[in-house]
């Protein structure tokens, strides 16, 4: 077995009791193994993604124990691109919390977050729905230390609703685990993928209600309507690069969507019929007129940006639940422009904060460090509201042409391109106000003075954008490469032979190669 494949998830599980134990009191150390260990993430991550891109999928077998009886850790094609997605984007945010001195503002930061990497890359790698499961708390606890950090009663109240709503969705996470195991005898993905094909008609009763259970925990995950709730003042209230680390964590649920619901419960699947064309559209498309709403309506930044992260899942799971080869290439491609992109607001707010002390919707006098707050917001509300030329532009375009031949096409077309003037209208008024206006506003002779945000703040968040920069120019290469992601979703036997240990061949998904 290559055991590089274990790296993302045991690396951050080493660090963060080595950064506690022998480093708790010293910053200046924390910092330093914290960084490197992200850095180390990316080199992995990187060779990872380079050996799958031909569809090689890597199998890796905790104590050689083989699947279904052992725990198996997976890289493919999908599972690769997520884990280098989240290790770029934990790198910036780590260097923005450094930069700003939010890592020094309560305990125990670095290790919550290399706890919260291993949880995150767990999740992406793991090749069992039980094991998704315990990632997934792994998750919960980590994001719930980070969430409180530095203190307050409104980020405690937001802290405590975000564990509530998440608990729920554990809970109803053990009732699906419960009903697939009781039905199939197996908790593994590839394992459940033969499985449940062999089911009869008349026996899919305890089948269909798992798979809709799992579609609500997903959706729990992804802040899809009507469960999103716990998501705009969870966001809103957590410190800003814990925040931008969780653009990444609505990311898990539509993964966990595409990845269930291509590999266990395919499209010609009789038992899951209708399932998102009845249930996962309407309320994609609900959770993106919300979301677009709220950015218009919106009387604090930081909440203006939590809803269009609301919006840019409705955006990602419309194209899933389109659920062909087409959309889920366009929705890839989308998940990648709107993690960074929601990554970036997420400090841009804080920047803000720092400049002015608030974050109201309000003419104030200008903040400190606004010219240079105010470009990078200007290019970071582009690329949320998907104008040209950025990337989000690029994906909208995918998104709608990949609806173009459904059913559905009018309706998606219709709120997509509505809800997108909803959004302009809404970040325009946004930055009038924080940075036009504010030059017109007279300054106090007892005004407080604010410090202007810190070289390496700015140049954090000027690396998020110069990614979304490099995404819209080498669009093509990327659409390409979710394409061919997409093709083996939809054809997983290389997937599914390399886990259960059959014997290999070529396929329209790609390359096997068992290790």
């Amino acid at each position: 077995m290559i055991h590089w494949i274990i790296v993302p998830v045991v690396l951050p599980a080493i660090l963060a009791p080595f950064i506690v134990l022998a480093a708790r009191y010293h910053l200046g150390i924390q910092r330093v193994f914290s960084v490197a260990g992200v850095l180390a993430l990316i080199t992995v991550a990187a060779g990872l993604a380079w050996q799958a891109s031909d569809g090689t999928v890597t199998l890796y077998q905790l104590g050689d124990w083989a699947a279904p009886f052992g725990i198996v850790i997976v890289g493919d094609r999908l599972s690769t691109l997520m884990v280098l997605l989240t290790s770029v984007l934990a790198l910036f945010v780590l260097l923005y919390a450094i930069g700003s001195g939010w890592d020094d503002r309560g305990r125990h930061f670095h290790a919550l977050y290399q706890f919260q990497l291993m949880g995150i890359m767990g999740a992406f790698l793991t090749g069992d729905l039980f094991n998704l499961f315990v990632f997934f708390e792994v998750l919960l606890i980590a994001s719930y230390g980070l969430m409180i950090h530095a203190g307050g009663n409104e980020r405690l109240r937001a802290g405590v609703q975000y564990v509530l709503f998440n608990l729920l969705g554990s809970t109803l996470f053990l009732f699906a685990l419960g009903s697939i195991y009781a039905e199939t005898g197996t908790l593994n993905m590839a394992d459940l993928a033969e499985r449940v094909t062999l089911i009869g008609p008349e026996a899919t009763v305890g089948i269909r209600v798992a798979a809709v259970l799992l579609l609500m925990v997903f959706a729990i995950k992804a802040a899809l309507v009507p469960l999103h709730f716990w998501l705009p003042s969870s966001y809103a209230e957590a410190p800003a690069p814990v925040a931008a680390l969780f653009a990444i964590m609505t990311k898990v649920g539509a993964y966990a969507i595409i990845r269930v619901y291509t590999i266990i419960f395919p499209p010609d699947l009789e038992v899951t019929a209708g399932l998102f064309d009845v249930w996962l559209l309407p309320a994609a498309l609900t959770s993106l007129a919300i979301g677009m709403i709220g950015v218009l309506a919106a009387r604090e930044l930081n909440r203006l940006v939590a809803f269009s992260v609301i919006g840019s899942m409705g955006m990602v799971l419309i194209s899933i639940a389109l659920f062909t080869p087409t959309s889920i290439s366009a929705a890839l491609y989308y998940i990648v422009h709107s993690t960074l992109a929601a990554g970036a607001l997420f400090l841009i707010t804080d920047l803000v904060r720092t400049g002015r002390g608030n974050l109201m919707l309000t003419a104030q006098p200008p903040a400190a460090g606004a010219t240079a707050t105010s470009i990078l917001f200007f290019a970071a509300a582009i690329a949320m509201a998907g104008l040209p030329p950025l990337s989000g532009f690029l994906g909208k375009l995918l998104i709608l042409d990949a609806a173009f031949e459904t059913p559905h096409a009018s309706w998606v077309w219709a709120v997509i391109l509505i809800s997108s003037l909803v959004s302009i209208v809404g970040f325009a008024r946004a930055g009038s106000v924080i940075f036009w206006k504010a030059t017109s506003v007279a300054v106090p002779d007892n005004a407080d003075t604010y410090a202007r945000p810190t070289i390496l703040s700015y140049g954090a968040v000027g690396g998020l954008l110069t990614l979304l920069v490099l995404h819209t120019v080498f669009g093509g290469i990327v659409h390409r490469y979710t394409g061919s992601i997409a093709a083996g979703l939809f054809a997983p036997e290389p997937y599914i032979s390399t886990v259960l240990g059959t014997p290999g061949k070529l396929s329209d998904g790609g390359k096997e190669e068992a290790h």
